[in-house]
């Protein structure tokens, strides 16, 4: 049973959110209900579609705390005497990062907006400043390359370490190799960077 609300819309929408997190931590997205949330909160459920429009809608603020956060995390890896250090330091702090919130990470990735609806502008801007970290990393071992070659090399790099997080993520690594997550990011890193780096060069 629902009560009257004693909380300010603020402190409302923070309880809500805490809420949905938890859910998602323990169970993923599909523990996640209108009902439940307000069960955790001790309000009814249509006090839900007070705060935010939907469940699509609470998901997308979720989503975007949790960019926040990788941004955070990459913003705080020191600054490192070389790109190629730099970027290794970078895929270690996001894997790093989502290892230890795997079920949350992996919520940007099984969540699917109705078809026709876009994501909103501030999502968008979201990924872009993480994707923006990415290229001035690669940008420097690319210099006879354009601004559009960085940014879809650094949108391919971290699809691909994205891929071994993934999969460390969801304990599914070991269906593809015997090693750990960190040797392999690394190891996609410095070769992919390596290449490119080759490919930058003048031929003589």
């Amino acid at each position: 049973m629902g009560r009257r609300s004693s909380h300010t819309p603020e402190e409302l929408r923070e309880l809500i959110l805490e809420a949905s997190t938890e859910l998602i931590s323990e169970g993923g997205l599909t523990g996640l209900s209108a009902r439940e949330i307000a069960r955790r909160i001790n309000y009814s459920p249509g006090t839900l579609y007070n705060v935010f429009e939907n469940l699509d809608d609470l998901v997308l603020t979720i989503e975007g705390r949790l960019i926040d956060g990788l941004a955070a995390e990459l913003d705080k890896v020191p600054a490192q005497d070389s790109p190629m250090e730099q970027a290794l330091a970078m895929g270690r702090a996001y894997l790093n990062y989502t290892s230890k919130k795997p079920k949350l990470w992996n919520l940007l990735f099984e969540h699917h907006l109705p078809a026709g609806r876009e994501v909103p502008v501030w999502y968008q801007q979201k990924l872009d400043s993480v994707m923006q970290r990415v290229e001035a990393v690669v940008s420097p071992l690319m210099p006879r390359r354009s601004a559009e070659d960085v940014t879809r090399s650094a949108h391919v790099l971290w699809a691909g370490v994205h891929g071994i997080t993934s999969l460390a993520t969801a304990d599914k690594l070991a269906v593809v190799t015997s090693e750990g997550a960190g040797p392999l990011v690394d190891l996609l890193i410095s070769a992919y960077l390596q290449g490119i780096n080759q490919s930058a060069k003048p031929a003589r």
